[in-house]
């Protein structure tokens, strides 16, 4: 089937029948007709069913993670749970990284078991975190998102499961919070989202029932989109092109910098299909409503991963970071980002190179990255205000901008698609390591200035508090 290995053969096979079992879930077995006992249980057999179908005997390790921690949830101290559970899935999940690439030398483009994995680990952190928040601290110790989220009673041991292993997302995710899972399976999900938007203040005596079919099929016709460019542009432009002879020793820079754009660019959108059909599928279940945007649209992005048009048009590495892989960015916020004292941006792509794996490739990654995004920081607090004086001036900044981006967000995600040292270090000596040369130099001669609204403060307080706990 155009060359594709099994394994993938076998994910997008589920997700299809996950597209269809969502709609006949959401028909079906919706709250009005069903207990929220019988579709947990729907969600959790059909989910641990599509686990094993895709990963045979593999699926074991995702079954030993989630009782392991189910354990430690029941009887670690609340005071503790929340580290007992982060550190026993990320060092499960690290363990699997090692044995799988190491031990079991399984090929590098082959789809696997640490994908559920690793969504499994981000679920089971941020339920930790928040059952800590809920049952451990006091209110005014919480930001008003970790307020927000709390979660005041253990889940019992359906819900756990329901919540880690159901259909919709064991597969490809996206990671999503206890709260409004729970709310999707009991039926007050929509509502939910509705009262928080102040609806019936707006002269309605009725709260609507909104239908996900029309943002579906959206969906769908994009995931159509993104199979054709990979089927085409992927395999026109693959990555293995930034080793070639011609590529290293006799383009000339501006050529290198172009055609490097162009391949990171073809990668996209496979990342593209897979992240957009989960969405499809939780969207067919009727889970991942968000509310009501500025027009009054209903908006069905709750669970989105990516923004296609921000990432393509994005003008800051913050941007560009902000809308991809929107779902674990959200996570790394939630346990780490808003939650450590120190180094908070260095100890964020640490962990997210940890939790993506062991591969050299994403090491060089996060650490450009946090170069990279410490320079574009900089550069943007010294400068950016010049350039708002006038329309002309603010739309040459923006172009600009985006170019740079552009650039740096193809150099410094190169690494994290070839994977390994040797053709890294031949990428960027066939690029004279300009962009690590102009970070350090910004970060090193240039003044560190106060960014103009910081959102961090507060919730850094709070952080700092419970570390004290």
């Amino acid at each position: 089937m155009l060359q594709l290995q099994t394994r993938q053969v076998n994910f997008v096979a589920c997700q299809l029948v996950a597209l269809f079992a969502a709609f006949w879930f959401r028909i079906y077995l919706s709250p009005g007709k069903t207990s929220p006992e019988a579709r947990h249980a729907f969600a959790t057999i059909f989910g641990i069913y599509f686990v094993i179908f895709c990963f045979g005997w593999y699926s074991v390790h995702l079954f030993v993670l989630v009782l392991m921690c189910y354990g430690i949830m029941v009887t670690a101290s609340i005071s503790n749970i929340h580290r007992y559970s982060f550190f026993v899935a990320m060092g499960y999940l690290t363990i699997c990284h090692i044995s799988r690439i190491y031990i079991f030398h399984y090929g590098i483009l082959t789809t696997d078991f640490s994908g559920p994995l690793m969504i499994v680990t981000q679920k089971i952190t941020t339920l930790a975190f928040q059952i800590h928040d809920g049952l451990g601290q006091r209110a005014e110790d919480l930001s008003a998102e970790q307020h927000r989220l709390a979660v005041k009673v253990k889940p019992s041991f359906l819900e756990y499961l329901s919540y880690l292993l159901n259909f919709m997302s064991v597969i490809a995710g996206p990671c999503n919070n206890f709260k409004d899972y729970i709310a999707f399976i009991e039926g007050r999900h929509t509502h939910m989202k509705l009262l928080e938007v102040n609806w019936k203040q707006k002269d309605f005596h009725s709260l609507p029932e909104p239908s996900p079919t029309g943002a579906v099929i959206r969906k769908l016709c994009m995931t159509l989109v993104s199979l054709l460019l990979f089927l085409t542009l992927t395999k026109t432009f693959p990555v293995t092109c930034l080793v070639d002879d011609w590529f290293v020793h006799k383009a000339n820079f501006p050529t290198r910098l172009c055609y490097l754009y162009v391949v990171m660019q073809a990668s996209k959108p496979k990342y593209y299909f897979a992240w957009t059909l989960a969405d499809a599928v939780n969207n067919a279940a009727g889970f991942g409503f968000s509310g009501v945007d500025k027009n009054g649209n209903f908006c069905w992005d709750l669970l989105s991963n990516l923004n296609i048009w921000k990432i393509e048009t994005a003008t800051s590495f913050k941007m560009y970071l902000e809308n991809w892989n929107i779902q674990t960015a959200t996570w790394l916020k939630r346990v780490c980002y808003e939650r450590v004292p120190w180094y908070p941006t260095v100890l964020t792509f640490i962990l997210s190179a940890l939790w993506h794996g062991v591969y050299p490739g994403y090491y060089f990654t996060f650490l450009t990255g946090t170069l990279v995004t410490l320079a574009a920081r900089t550069v943007r607090n010294n400068y950016r205000h010049y350039f708002l004086s006038s329309k002309a001036l603010k739309f040459v900044y923006d172009l600009v901008t985006w170019a740079v981006t552009q650039l740096a967000v193809s150099y410094t995600v190169a690494p994290f698609v070839m994977l390994a040292v040797e053709p890294t270090i031949s990428l960027y000596k066939s690029m004279y390591f300009y962009l690590h040369i102009v970070s350090l130099l910004i970060i090193l001669f240039l003044p560190v200035r106060p960014q103009a609204h910081i959102q961090r403060w507060p919730q850094t307080l709070n952080s700092v508090k419970k570390k004290t706990d």
